[in-house]
Parts: structure tokens; sequence; C-alpha cells
């Protein structure tokens, strides 16, 4: 049983926090990752800053998230690692495929993210209808451009020719 997809790295990680503020001072003026401006997305009750560890077709983001109301969910402060997210060459055919496989995702499939790429959130908890899942974790899956792409192809046939 072959996936149609393949996840290819690491597209970045949610940290969530009450304070938007001190995220962005710690990953930002501490830990020296470049930021973006904040954004506002209601839909997913957030806030945040995307910090950025520059390296070309293979960067990976640090999604700093506070919620615009601590008391409604989606909670992207609770837990503080709020999901890890992986960059899939065929988004389409991934949600498709996990799906038929019993995967549960978050309502709303495929979806533009903060950054206005395509993603689709992979439930922390499965249930009767779909009973896999992130077990305790959430997962994004985010389809990845066509330069990443072919960065990961060419580091992928690097390591088979080692």
């Amino acid at each position: 049983m072959t996936p149609p997809f393949r996840i290819l790295g690491v597209h970045h990680i949610a940290i969530g926090n009450s304070d938007l503020g001190r995220l962005r001072h710690l990953w930002g003026d501490v830990l020296g990752l470049s930021l973006g401006e904040a954004f506002s997305l209601p839909s997913e009750n957030v806030v945040g800053s995307i910090a950025r560890l520059e390296a070309g077709p293979y960067t990976v983001e640090v999604d700093l998230l506070q919620p615009l109301d601590a008391d409604k969910k989606p909670a992207p402060h609770l837990p503080p690692l709020n999901h890890v997210a992986f960059w899939v060459d065929k988004l389409p055919e991934a949600f498709e495929w996990l799906t038929a496989q019993g995967v549960r995702f978050t309502q709303g499939g495929i979806r533009a993210g903060a950054g206005g790429r395509q993603m689709a959130f992979i439930h922390p908890k499965g249930n009767e209808d779909f009973p896999l899942s992130g077990e305790g974790v959430m997962i994004e899956l985010v389809q990845a451009p066509p330069e990443v792409v072919m960065a990961y192809q060419t580091i992928a046939a690097a390591v088979r020719m080692a």
C-alpha cells in the first residue's frame, strides 16, 4: 500500500502562548530568527507571526500563535506546541488517500493557511468513522511549491547515489 504522495520535509512547527509579544521577543530578538508581520485568522481564532530559519527551499518556519479569544476553540495556545507541519508534494492526493485509509482531518478540509499556501490538518484524536489520527498531536500537511518539491527530489536523489 504505497501512498500517492510524499512527505518532503518539515515546513513549520507552531508554538502558542497567551502573549504574542513575548513569543516574538524570544524567537526574534533573543534567538535571532527573522520575524514576519503579525497576521490574524479569525476563523482559526488566532493572531500570530511567522519566524523563519532561512535556508532557501529548506527554510523552516516557527509559527507563533496567540488566541484571539482564550475561551474559544480552536485554542492555538493549548498545548503550547500547537502542531507540526510537513511539506507534501501532492496535497489533494494525500488528503483523498489518507481519508480513505481512515485518517481524521479537522473541519474545513484543504484550505488556505496563514502563509497563503493550501493546507489541511490531521486531527489529534480519531473517532468512530475515522479512527486514525495524530495520536494527540495535530499534524498539518502543506502543499509544497514546485521549487521546494524539486529541491527535495534533488537531495533525495543525491542521498540515494551516496
